[in-house]
């Protein structure tokens, strides 16, 4: 039960806004052809793969640059060389709704202005046709939304959204690795997916590398670093800072990405940064 002095626009994420961003969601009529994963929604193929599916002979229309010089050379006929398809349009979103998320100086908490993000991303993948799933993780542990399609998976991830950030802004207890979500997230998307990960300065500690790694493998994962006015305007002035007996004055920094980019660059996952809720 979330306290009516956090019912404020901005601290508790409303089912209704995450559903009303699906306006915002480019439409498209486009027929996409289904891709080769077994029970996949139709959504269009981002790119050929390595496995080869089969060599056959050259037909109008195909792609010349797919020609196979070794088997053309051996039946005097052109001959193309096609692949499985490396890549489904499938999207993965974690959203971490830990401590460190539920905080925030401006106008809107950390985690929301995350959710919105991860939200609006969603509804352009299913308006596109692409699969969907979603993780969740916050002090009582990992929540999962399976691989689905539509506009009805997206909104059973809305759903879940709110209701993880509800329980988040509720509860307390220990602040669980991210680890763990990234485990579970590993399992339920195939290579070739996309996966967006929404967290804090705070959100992976060294610990969490090596299983962001292996999500990485084969994948595209884009780490969405939610950052507060604080940290990405402070005021000038140095500032009082007490904590227990001891007390200082400092003057804050605007955060560098630098570093951090740097680290996840060689974990093969691309850092962003979301500054406003315009993402």
């Amino acid at each position: 039960m979330v306290s009516a002095a956090l019912e404020a626009p901005g601290i508790r994420l409303q089912v209704a806004e995450l559903l009303a961003l699906r306006e915002a969601a480019p439409r498209t009529g486009r027929h996409r052809p289904a891709t080769r994963r077994p029970g996949a929604v139709p959504a269009w193929a981002a790119g050929a793969g390595m496995d080869l599916r089969e060599i056959r002979a050259f037909t109008e229309g195909d792609d010349a640059r797919r020609i196979d010089p070794a088997a053309t050379a051996r039946t005097g006929t052109p001959h193309l060389r096609s692949f499985h398809e490396d890549r489904d349009d499938t999207l993965l979103l974690i959203a971490d709704f830990r401590r460190p998320m539920l905080w925030g100086t401006g106008t809107t908490l950390r985690s929301v202005r995350a959710a919105r993000l991860l939200a609006r991303c969603g509804w352009q993948a299913a308006a596109r046709g692409a699969s969907l799933a979603a993780v969740a993780l916050n002090a009582a542990g990992v929540a999962v939304v399976p691989l689905g399609g539509g506009m009805p998976q997206m909104s059973r991830i809305s759903h879940m959204l709110a209701n993880r950030h509800d329980q988040a802004l509720a509860g307390s207890g220990d602040v669980p690795p991210l680890t763990e979500a990234l485990v579970r997230a590993a399992r339920l998307v195939p290579p070739g997916a996309e996966v967006l990960v929404a967290t804090s300065i705070e959100g992976v500690a060294p610990a969490d590398e090596p299983a962001l790694a292996r999500l990485a493998r084969r994948r595209r994962v884009r780490l969405l670093l939610s950052l507060d006015p604080l940290e990405t305007a402070p005021p000038r002035p140095a500032l009082p800072i007490d904590a227990g007996a001891l007390s200082r004055i400092a003057r804050l920094r605007p955060f560098d990405s630098t570093a951090l980019a740097q680290r996840l660059r060689a974990l093969n996952v691309n850092l962003e940064t979301i500054g406003d809720d315009a993402g």
